[in-house]
């Protein structure tokens, strides 16, 4: 129990540190600023975390088992929430806790498949089970999550949603996503020596676009407009958070996957969800205030589900890095 304290407060402590400052800067800086800064991550530096840590990555292996865990998590998530939804309704619950229009459909079954894998999920995946295994964090969010969320996503908001426009525009920005391209760069120059300085100038690099990850992370958050609607949001996190990371981390281990690729998947399936089902739902015209909660709850309660996933499915011989 020694060994969970420590290595909880080890990832804790800068975490809720740097998203804290982030949220007091979003209070108080111009909107542009957070809105430069998501610019900057999105066009570089994710990109450049994506590039700079797959070159330390162990990609040998199963490593493939990573999307396609993503991708049936996503079907499954979703396919949960509508269970919900269909067996409340017919059963005549409490109003409160199930979505009664198709826009709040849409954002209830967004939330419940698409979780935040890349700002929030790698810095977690890097501090848990460090660079060597980070290939399947990568993997998971970049051929799992983001095409996901841009397929299966905009599929369910097109059919859900109140608007009429958008899809070409969003396919757009799926072919566009720069973490896809730095993705595909950095698996064709593994096998290219660099300098050493030019390699240990990407790790740094690398390190530092994750911290301003969670700056912009923290920016947002204080900007939500927070009215909340917390019953709704209660049961999809449940189902992405709690029962989508338990149904598969029992079930990989079942099937032989074990050790810290095992625990760096579980990881990722147990993040809250993105900010991409906020940039969805507006662009649909989903149910906002539900995505909203969901993000801002979301957020916060994985620092209360994090340690259920280090008792369960963390390796004995797990060892926490990160950057003080």
């Amino acid at each position: 129990m020694s060994d969970l304290v420590t290595n909880l407060a080890k990832l804790y402590i800068p975490l809720v540190a740097w998203v804290g400052f982030g949220m007091v800067l979003g209070r108080s800086l111009p909107k542009a600023i957070p809105h430069a800064l998501g610019k900057g991550l999105f066009w570089f530096g994710v990109p450049l975390s994506v590039f700079g840590f797959l070159r330390q990555a162990d990609l040998s292996g199963s490593v493939w088992i990573a999307p396609v865990v993503a991708w049936v998590a996503l079907a499954c998530g979703a396919g949960l929430a509508w269970l919900w939804i269909v067996v409340q309704t017919r059963r005549g619950s409490d109003r409160s806790f199930v979505p009664q229009n198709d826009p709040a459909k849409g954002s209830f079954l967004l939330a419940a498949m698409v979780g935040n894998t890349g700002y929030l999920g790698y810095p977690v995946a890097l501090a848990l089970v460090g660079p060597q295994y980070f290939g399947w964090a990568i993997f998971y969010d970049t051929l799992g999550s983001t095409l996901g969320a841009y397929c299966i996503g905009v599929l369910l908001a097109a059919r859900f949603g109140l608007a009429q426009q958008g899809r070409w525009q969003m396919a757009q920005a799926f072919v566009r996503n720069p973490a896809l391209w730095a993705f595909c760069l950095g698996m064709l120059c593994r096998s290219v020596q660099f300098h050493p300085w030019v390699e240990q100038g990407l790790l740094g690099g690398a390190w530092l676009m994750l911290v301003l990850a969670l700056l912009l992370l923290g920016m947002r958050l204080s900007q939500l407009d927070l009215r909340l609607n917390l019953n709704q949001a209660v049961v999809t996190l449940f189902i992405k958070m709690l029962m989508i990371p338990l149904i598969f981390g029992l079930a990989l281990r079942s099937l032989g996957l074990t050790g810290l690729p095992h625990f760096a998947v579980v990881l990722q399936l147990a993040m809250p969800p993105a900010f991409a089902t906020l940039v969805i739902a507006e662009a649909y015209d989903l149910d906002r205030q539900l995505t909203v909660t969901c993000l801002a709850v979301g957020s916060v309660g994985l620092l209360v589900t994090l340690p259920i996933w280090m008792l369960l499915f963390s390796p004995g011989d797990m060892m926490v890095t990160w950057l003080y």
